[in-house]
């Protein structure tokens, strides 16, 4: 390779140069962090992770590094297939358009459910939201949609929390939520009840953006065979990743429990 002797035995025993050093520490960083959010996090929650952990470093060199080894976040547009508008349907108003942020928890919740194609066929996952922390405080995967799975999910939300009376709690317009079993639970607890105008869906924007990361990030690309197959990944996702791990930027940066211990 026309190389001299002396100068392959230089090259051999050459200490690497402190911006290769720092570079190779950086990528170890970035990699450890990657690996523990399972691929889902992306560089600006790669970049948040860091700071975190002391580590100074800029947020475009981070993307880089990323792109350049390959690592990318798991996610992915996520359709969801919307009911047609039924105007006739008896439902409540939105009182969320007039009521002010929450600041504090248990002052609005929400909850909402999507399907999840499961082998040849769909099941339902309902999920109880804190929309002061966007942490999920219940959920539920049946193979039916109906008043009592959607109540089931409620109840085990208020024995959780155990909120006080005049909880604003936004639906969508759903018959399960609207059912009189339903209602009854709710004014037990002495909840104010709010749905979604016809046909907008952002009304419950905070339990639509939920359902777009849990499918991304870890139904994408994934095939389940069985439910109790499902149910454990979801559980794993949800409580042990999503409430305690995973970075929020809504909440700058920080995990649901973290945003609940803060305030």
């Amino acid at each position: 390779m026309s190389i001299s002797r002396s100068g392959y035995y230089a090259w051999v025993n050459r200490k690497p140069s402190k911006r290769m050093s720092e570079q190779a520490v950086l990528l170890s960083q970035i990699r450890k962090i990657y690996d523990d959010s399972g691929g889902r996090y992306g560089s600006p929650r790669v970049y948040q992770a860091l700071r975190r952990e002391g580590v100074t470093v800029g947020e475009n060199r981070v993307a880089k590094v990323m792109q350049q080894w390959g690592m990318r976040a798991r996610v992915s547009r996520v359709y969801r297939r919307l009911a047609r508008r039924r105007h006739e349907l008896r439902a409540l108003p939105n009182h969320r358009l007039e009521a002010p942020a929450p600041d504090a928890v248990d002052q609005q919740w929400s909850s909402d459910v999507t399907y999840i194609k499961l082998g040849s066929k769909y099941v339902f996952l309902a999920v109880v939201l804190d929309l002061f922390s966007r942490r999920v405080l219940s959920w539920r995967l049946g193979e039916r949609l109906s008043a009592d799975f959607s109540r089931a999910t409620l109840r085990e939300a208020f024995e959780l929390r155990r909120p006080a009376a005049g909880l604003l709690l936004h639906t969508d317009r759903g018959i399960e939520y609207r059912a009189q079993k339903t209602q009854r639970l709710l004014k037990q607890h002495r909840v104010r009840h709010s749905m979604n105008r016809p046909g907008q869906c952002t009304d419950n924007a905070e339990v639509e953006s939920f359902f777009k990361t849990l499918k991304g990030e870890l139904l994408h690309a994934t095939s389940f065979v069985t439910m109790r197959q499902l149910r454990k990944h979801i559980n794993r996702y949800i409580e042990g990743f999503y409430n305690t791990q995973r970075l929020h930027s809504s909440l700058g940066y920080r995990t649901p429990l973290e945003f609940e211990d803060l305030h």
